[in-house]
């Protein structure tokens, strides 16, 4: 939690976010992904200063669990002080100790953002996914919050001026906003009209720029005409010399019999790696996502 200290802007996270998306539909399927198409809505995590503490925090709790869709967890909520924004005890269940720092008592705006990554901890536990390692970890997580629709508040309570600054969450505003954006991009939802960060808002619109540019590569016919252009050099190269290694870029040259290509790039729904024969029009259907791709190889 980034409490009036500086807050990390940019995609430095850029390739373990996308590593997220793809663990998320290799681990729950697209089928499962796909339950989730409606986020949660403002209303249904609203905290009034006039609601009782506890009881309000119950009530964020339980719709949240009800979103995720977690039978039988219940989550035991309590303050403290402490360094982080929060903290959960992942145990076998069914119920859950979640810790919130003190912060939240008068800060309740942002009790519904610090409870849904924490709940998604409790998620991919019981769905054991994981990453290695604390900091890839939390990323998947808060990539896995934002990707299944609760997100949004996590990058709405990022507020940022010449006095104060705060953000929740290990990705950076930015980053947020491209995962909220793919999320966007596949189910056709809107996230910007539930912000109430100004700042959040102009992050999300980075991030969608961010997110449309991945549907603009090569080999894909959305590229543009300087990406094609590089994108034929790079294939004549590839044709001339078949053993050298392509540079490093969105796609990768290899051959596939002789005097013939194949292309690999990455989906820019998901992210796993597909590969096609280069012969011209192509068109791709993703195995993992379902995504179907107009490809000129």
């Amino acid at each position: 939690m980034a409490n009036g200290g500086p807050v990390e802007h940019g995609y430095p996270h850029l390739e373990t976010v996308r590593a997220a998306v793809t663990a998320l539909y290799r681990r729950l399927s697209y089928d499962t992904i796909h339950q989730f198409t409606s986020s949660v809505v403002p209303a249904d995590v609203a905290f009034c200063d006039t609601d009782d503490l506890h009881l309000g925090v119950q009530r964020v709790a339980r719709e949240l669990v009800r979103h995720f869709r977690l039978p039988q967890a219940r989550m035991i909520v309590a303050f403290r002080a402490m360094e982080h924004a929060a903290n959960v005890e992942l145990t076998a269940g069914p119920e859950y100790f979640v810790e919130l720092n003190d912060r939240f008592r008068t800060h309740r705006r942002d009790i519904g953002a610090a409870l849904a990554h924490e709940i998604m901890h409790v998620y991919l536990h019981r769905v054991g996914l994981s990453f290695p390692g604390t900091r890839d970890n939390e990323i998947l997580t808060d990539t896995a919050t934002t990707y299944l629709g609760a997100g949004w508040l996590l990058l709405d309570a990022y507020r940022e001026d010449a006095a104060s600054s705060q953000k929740l969450g290990y990705l950076t505003p930015e980053e947020f906003g491209y995962v909220l954006a793919k999320r966007s991009l596949v189910f056709g939802e809107d996230p910007s009209v539930w912000f109430t960060s100004a700042q959040a808002y102009t992050a999300y619109g980075r991030g969608l720029e961010r997110a449309r540019h991945d549907e603009r590569q090569p080999p894909l016919t959305a590229a543009g005409w300087a990406g094609r252009r590089r994108y034929a050099r790079d294939r004549r190269q590839a044709q001339d010399h078949p053993s050298v290694a392509a540079p490093d870029g969105p796609y990768s040259f290899a051959p596939d019999s002789p005097g013939a290509l194949r292309v690999t790039f990455a989906c820019p729904t998901c992210h796993q790696r597909i590969r096609v024969p280069v012969r011209g029009r192509v068109r791709a259907r993703c195995a993992l996502c379902r995504t179907v791709l107009e490809c000129d190889t």
